[in-house]
């Protein structure tokens, strides 16, 4: 489980393949790993990957060809990646519960300055678009953030400055694409209503 606040941002440095997807190698010199063992979950722009090996500041993950396909920016030597460890039980929650776990891709429609901030707005998949409310927590590249408005399948979100420097989201432009991960407690709404009327049909 992660809280959605970025530690740092590493960079892909290798893409080996592997029988079922690839071995991915992550440069993090900003990364405190003096607490990192082979098999802790690491997040990487949001999703979740367990550490295989770790050397000089790098760390190792073996990505399968089903996440490749369902996530974004993990497929190209040189791309940015915010990392963020796993939540100790003590630690404080800065931002949101978050899984790791992609629930689709979306498409940056505009990305602009707005007075001392950054303008966001991304296009989701129709299918996750229900799960996203005004004022309410979205997962955008494993950052958690506040959506301000949606319109249909479009959303926008504020960017403060800090949030632009110390994350990959300083990198996007229109048509990027990003992950996203909707709120856990919104996921569960959903079943608990569907499961409602599944017991009084």
């Amino acid at each position: 489980m992660f809280s959605g606040i970025v530690a740092a941002c590493g960079r892909i440095v290798e893409l080996a393949p592997l029988a079922e997807g690839v071995r991915l190698v992550v440069d993090a010199p900003e990364l405190d790993l003096s607490d990192v063992a082979i098999g802790d979950s690491i997040a990487n722009s949001g999703v979740c990957l367990t550490v295989v090996a770790i050397d000089a500041g790098r760390m190792s993950f073996d990505v399968s060809r089903e996440t490749l396909e369902c996530t974004a920016g993990l497929d190209a030597v040189g791309n940015e990646v915010n990392l963020e460890k796993a939540l100790r039980l003590s630690d404080r929650l800065g931002g949101h519960l978050v899984t790791g776990h992609v629930d689709g891709v979306g498409e940056v429609v505009r990305f602009q300055p707005v007075g001392e901030s950054h303008e966001l707005v991304i296009r989701a998949p129709q299918e996750l678009a229900g799960y996203i409310a005004r004022k309410g927590s979205i997962t955008v590249n494993g950052v958690s953030l506040t959506v301000n408005r949606v319109e249909g399948t479009d959303f926008s979100i504020n960017l403060i400055p800090h949030t632009v420097t110390v994350t990959n989201l300083k990198h996007l432009a229109a048509s990027s694409r990003v992950n996203l991960e909707i709120d856990l407690i919104a996921r569960y709404v959903e079943r608990m209503q569907a499961w409602r009327e599944e017991l009084s049909a």
